[in-house]
């Protein structure tokens, strides 16, 4: 029989891993069916009701010029006062908050990056955005798509035949999740070592070898599960139809078009750039262990194109834009089809997710949490970078720190300042509940 900290080890990086979309329990980036068996409740279905209103005028609207400069006025002290109370709120030792709209540009650092040396917490800090990268592996395959090198509805087995049902996956169910690939984080040997030693570097091929032998959840387009699986194969697509590294030709047609050169996919071998905060997780902890550990160190190659990648909220403000507007990334049509893709009023769509006209991802690694969202009614980009991937308030699942407020909500840190700040600029978001 396993001991009791061996399955709170197992389950509570399933979560992590799972939420490597950061779903902090939102329907923009959900999570895996839980080891006790629930399921999303994002089901893939037909649309009855658009998530974004109207998406020529956004792929059409243009930036206004007073965007880049500093926000003034009276909701610069709005917006500190939201994040303030919510960064306190939530279990992490730092956060970097900004907001981009028509009026302009706002964005601050609060607590520490480094609470063992005292060190604040930076505004140009370089942050792991876990599953935020899957909006860029979802981006290059679109872009590929309408440049003719492939097609979405393309069977995956055309590009790696050795996927249990791919002569009946498409590309597609790939980028929306509804492939039936379970995620290589189901499976407890892969959890276990990952656990035993989370500076080991993984590649590609290992990934899928793991997630391949197990066995389909369900049929082809039937239902909605999230799987860093679909995303390991993506980004061997690419690799396979350019003859080229993912890196390589993420650098060139996202990296230097937008010009985020505090953007990387730094892995193993490659040092995190600085100034980075320290990141701190209790993913991983026996039940009795209430100290955060430093996973700051922690090789993110297990996540490739699923999520290791790193940025800087600048970069994020102006990527976040163009994730929902597709401007100096897709074209119109490719983008209209990305901002139409979302099942009924909102969910996951063409590796982006949506609620009430909030298009984007949360992102999760071990110690780092992130929220990129485009506001489609306003034009107003919100990025969230916190130190933490711990959630705070009443968690049922959840492990929490012993002072969380068991009044409060449970959600991560990104998300409990992404929300407040939302309700700051006018129009909240409103997250489904994470347990």
């Amino acid at each position: 029989m396993k001991n009791r900290a061996h399955i709170t080890r197992t389950a509570a990086l399933l979560a992590t891993v799972a939420l490597l979309a950061g779903c902090g329990g939102t329907p923009i980036s959900p999570g895996e069916a839980s080891p006790a068996g629930g399921k999303s409740t994002l089901a893939s279905s037909s649309a009855t009701a658009a998530c974004v209103a109207d998406p020529g005028a956004v792929v059409a609207r243009l930036l206004d010029p007073s965007a880049r400069q500093a926000l003034t006025g009276g909701l610069v002290q709005t917006l500190d006062d939201a994040a303030r109370q919510s960064f306190a709120d939530a279990a992490s030792e730092g956060s970097v908050v900004a907001v981009r709209s028509p009026e302009g540009t706002w964005q601050k650092a609060y607590g520490l990056g480094d609470p063992a040396a005292k060190t604040p917490m930076s505004e140009d800090a370089y942050q792991r955005i876990g599953s935020v990268t899957k909006t860029f592996t979802g981006t290059v395959v679109q872009q590929l798509a309408q440049d003719g090198q492939l097609k979405l509805d393309d069977p995956i087995a055309s590009y790696a035949p050795e996927v249990p049902n791919g002569e009946a996956i498409t590309v597609r169910m790939l980028l929306n999740m509804t492939s039936g690939l379970a995620s290589y984080t189901r499976d407890e040997n892969f959890m276990q070592e990952l656990f035993s030693d989370p500076t080991k570097a993984w590649t590609p091929e290992q990934l899928l070898t793991t997630g391949l032998a197990l066995p389909p959840l369900f049929a082809p387009g039937e239902k909605f599960n999230y799987s860093n699986t679909n995303f390991i194969l993506l980004g061997k697509v690419v690799e396979k139809v350019t003859h080229k590294p993912f890196a390589r030709v993420l650098d060139e047609l996202v990296l230097t078009p937008l010009g985020l050169a505090g953007t990387s996919m730094p892995g193993g071998s490659d040092p995190y750039p600085a100034p980075h905060a320290q990141g701190f997780t209790l993913q991983g902890t026996a039940d009795a262990v209430t100290t955060p550990v430093n996973t700051t160190s922690w090789n993110p190659t297990w996540a490739w194109t699923a999520g290791q990648m790193v940025s800087t909220a600048e970069d994020l403000l102006d990527y976040g834009r163009a994730l929902g507007t597709g401007q100096g990334l897709l074209g119109t049509e490719s983008q209209i089809q990305r901002l139409m893709s979302f099942p009924e009023t909102g969910g996951y769509g063409l590796a982006v997710g949506c609620i009430d006209g909030w298009v984007g991802h949360t992102g999760e690694l071990p110690g780092y949490n992130t929220s990129v969202f485009y506001d489609t009614n306003t034009d107003t980009t919100v990025v969230v970078a916190a130190n933490s991937d711990i959630p705070s308030g009443s968690c049922t699942d959840s492990k929490t720190l012993p002072e969380t407020s068991p009044t409060l909500p449970c959600m991560d840190p990104a998300t409990r300042i992404f929300k407040a700040v939302s309700i700051a600029l006018g129009h909240e978001f409103t997250p489904p509940p994470k347990r």
